[in-house]
């Protein structure tokens, strides 16, 4: 950490497809070995499929996927008096868009489909129907900080 000052985060272009931040950070959490076009390639193609299958705007639908993934609260672990709790906290803003993007890639490529695009299109209209991996991750994560809620007072 900077002794001095806060350190600005680089600002994320639009991709020049959808002129989104989102789609752009998208293609980001998804690029392996810096091969950014094979991930931008997957993603659009990914997006086409989206709109054969569901006839709505593909970012819309991606967008409200990501509403549906991105956690409201999370736990984390406080020491206290030797023990640890695990305190739940509100998510920051920024932190919400990266989980919700992790997870979604995470759980897309541990799917079952064929390729990369079927699998990231598929998690991404089940995500957008609430059901599918990355949204019970959320549950999950929001069923931890509920049960954990007695120690919300050890909030810092």
């Amino acid at each position: 950490m900077p002794r001095k000052g806060h350190v600005q985060k680089p600002e994320v272009l639009p991709d020049p497809m959808y002129n989104s931040k989102l789609v752009t950070s998208l293609i980001n959490r998804l690029m392996i070995d810096g091969k950014r076009g094979t991930a931008s390639k997957i993603i659009y193609s990914a997006f086409d499929m989206i709109k054969e299958e569901t006839g709505n705007n593909p970012v819309e639908v991606f967008e409200q996927a990501m509403e549906n993934v991105m956690p409201v609260l999370e736990v984390k672990a406080r020491r206290v008096g030797g023990s640890n709790y695990q305190v739940p906290i509100e998510v920051r803003p920024d932190r919400r868009t990266t989980l919700g993007l992790r997870w979604i890639a995470q759980y897309s490529r541990s799917r079952g489909e064929h390729t990369m695009t079927e699998r990231l299109a598929r998690e991404i209209m089940d995500a957008a129907n609430e059901t599918g991996a990355s949204v019970k991750k959320r549950e999950d994560t929001h069923k931890m900080a509920d049960a954990n809620r007695a120690f919300a007072h050890y909030r810092w």
